[in-house]
């Protein structure tokens, strides 16, 4: 089977014989003006390296290189072959802490980026650093939502990230515990796709120490690699909410909020997971070499339709053509013309 797949370009090659006409016009007038300074004959014989045959066939190939360029620019295919591919990845779903505390300073200097800029700023990075993998999204407070469920659109993952806002949030607190339940019921059934559960958090007021760390040995059991993100300062920062100090209705004194790293990697660890500061230098890279760790399989497969291209042959023919015809000269060929095919002899033509 023998398909185009631009075939209006092959509109082009009207060009050819519209090309021909002119040049067979342009050679006619050339003669009848010629006629004009004598006889054809005698003219002849003062171009004696003038070839009448040779500018005809450069013409000729001229043309067909011409013809060959449009039929190459008209992508010509001859013949369909089906083809499969297949995505290998593993399946990531990032919590994130909503709580109050996420909008304290990320260092102990307060006016430093707070903790959930410096998060998603991190997780866009790492976002972009899966190749064929499934990521998730789920937020938590008081209590744990999803997001976006385990899905390959990155760009929906992104934009629902940075949607995260802490101020939203009616229900505070740090339930680490619901989040991590929920993280490891949005994977999919598939035993044999690598999971891993990426926990945001600066892991301060949680609601149940005992509870998340079993929720923690729970994912482990359950095949997800549970890594945490720790955001925050060692140091206690105070806590503003749109540039107003965070105030506890019970003392009435500002909110102060750390980083509770003990805490932290005391998660990562029963999660068989790892623990990094966002803020330290490589985390990225220390969390990516941990999730390759895992066991790619085949998350998506399809079968599609290749044609077989034809149009280089055409290009390499054309060019073929065109480099022969720059050796040939409009002069007739020297030795060629010593040769006499055809002689005169008592009146009668002889071979």
């Amino acid at each position: 089977m023998f398909s185009f797949a631009y075939p209006k370009v092959l509109l082009l090659l009207i060009a050819v014989p519209v090309y021909c006409l002119l040049y067979f016009l342009a050679r006619y007038s050339r003669r009848r003006k010629l006629r004009k300074f004598g006889n054809p004959e005698t003219l002849e014989r003062l171009m004696p390296d003038a070839s009448p045959y040779k500018p005809p066939f450069k013409l000729v190939l001229e043309m067909l290189a011409l013809t060959l360029i449009i039929i190459a620019a008209a992508r010509p295919w001859g013949g369909v072959k089906d083809m499969k591919t297949s995505k290998e990845g593993i399946e990531v779903v990032i919590a994130v802490d909503a709580s109050n505390s996420m909008l304290a300073s990320s260092t102990a200097d307060p006016n430093a980026p707070d903790r959930m800029r410096t998060a998603k700023l991190m997780l866009e990075k790492l976002i972009n650093r899966l190749d064929n993998d499934r990521v998730g999204l789920i937020v938590y407070a008081g209590g744990a939502y999803t997001l976006i469920p385990v899905t390959s659109d990155y760009v929906s993952a992104k934009m629902f990230l940075n949607s995260i806002d802490p101020s939203q949030f009616t229900n505070q607190g740090t339930n680490i515990a619901a989040a991590i339940d929920l993280a490891t019921k949005s994977f999919s059934p598939d035993k044999n796709v690598g999971k891993a559960l990426v926990l945001i958090t600066d892991a301060e007021e949680l609601e149940d120490r005992d509870e998340v760390m079993q929720a923690a040995r729970t994912a482990a059991k359950n095949k997800v690699q549970l890594d945490v993100i720790g955001v925050g300062t060692p140091v206690a920062v105070p806590v503003s909410i749109k540039g107003r100090p965070l105030i506890d209705p019970e003392t009435g004194d500002q909110v102060m909020t750390r980083l509770d790293e003990k805490m932290a990697e005391d998660i990562a660890r029963e999660g068989d997971g790892i623990y990094v500061n966002a803020t330290a230098p490589g985390a990225l890279n220390e969390l990516g070499k941990q999730l390759d760790t895992l066991k790619k399989t085949t998350l998506d497969s399809s079968l599609y339709a290749v044609h077989d291209e034809l149009f280089p042959i055409f290009v390499w023919l054309a060019l073929g053509v065109i480099v022969f015809n720059v050796f040939i000269l409009d002069r007739k060929i020297g030795w060629l013309d010593k040769i006499t095919f055809f002689k005169k002899e008592s009146g009668k033509l002889k071979l």
